[in-house]
């Protein structure tokens, strides 16, 4: 049984592709290497186990839907929505990630070393003991953590000029929180949202998923744990109440 195999992925539609991935997960493989990867969509969908996936390159949409269990790593950029619906596993971004990263996540960590797109952390979702995480070490674009109803947003804003994300920071929030290195605007925030200064409870709860990402990407931990967060979360279960009328 082969434990560890390679796939050159030059040219390869992303059909055959995740077929051969399916497959070399179904005959036992733990390792898999992805080489010359270029826009091939839904690496990983549906995959359940321990298996390891290092992809080079850069995968297209939906990387790791509906995961539960491996884990992906990319050296290089992301398309859209890594870690959509996806259960539990990790997916490990040496680069930036496009729109709606994390989307509907519940379940596992995304965690991106530079920037995301617009939307990051949409529909994220907890249940029981499954609370997911992302994590991200640059910045994100408008409406982080839209509609978010449980799980954990990070931004550390590692840039080399502090960059805070764009406005729209959790709109229509009902559940979870995000963290935001840093002050945050009150003009930044969505409908539905509210801010407060983390307390130093709050960031015991944060501190280990940042040394993870220090870790991970050979970055020094001790500034990120020293500085101060801002702490968002919903302002009330029903953020869009008074959007309604009754009779």
């Amino acid at each position: 049984m082969r434990k560890e195999i390679v796939i050159d992925a030059d040219g390869l539609h992303y059909t055959p592709l995740n077929k051969k991935i399916r497959s070399a997960v179904q005959d036992g493989v733990s390792q898999i290497r992805i080489d010359n990867v270029l826009g091939q969509r839904f690496i990983a969908d549906g995959l359940k186990g321990e298996v390891t996936i290092t992809v080079n390159g850069i995968p297209g949409g939906d990387l790791g839907m509906f995961m539960s269990g491996p884990t992906v790593e990319v050296f290089g950029n992301c398309d859209h929505a890594p870690g959509n619906t996806m259960d539990a596993g990790e997916i490990i971004i040496h680069g930036s990630s496009g729109d709606a990263t994390a989307h509907s996540m519940r379940g596992g960590m995304v965690m991106v070393r530079d920037d995301i797109g617009y939307r990051g952390g949409i529909h994220m979702k907890e249940y029981g003991e499954h609370r997911p995480v992302l994590v991200v070490g640059g910045n994100a674009r408008a409406f982080l953590g839209e509609y978010m109803a449980g799980g954990l947003v990070i931004i550390l804003g590692l840039q080399e000029k502090r960059v805070l994300p764009d406005r729209g920071i959790g709109s229509g929030i009902h559940g979870g929180e995000i963290f935001i290195r840093g002050d945050v605007p009150e003009r930044l925030l969505g409908v539905g949202a509210k801010k407060a200064e983390a307390t130093e409870e709050d960031k015991a709860r944060i501190i280990p998923f940042i040394r993870q990402y220090a870790e991970r990407f050979s970055v020094d931990p001790s500034r990120l744990i020293e500085d101060g967060y801002t702490r968002i979360t919903p302002a009330s279960g029903r953020p869009f109440a008074n959007k309604y009328t009754w009779e």
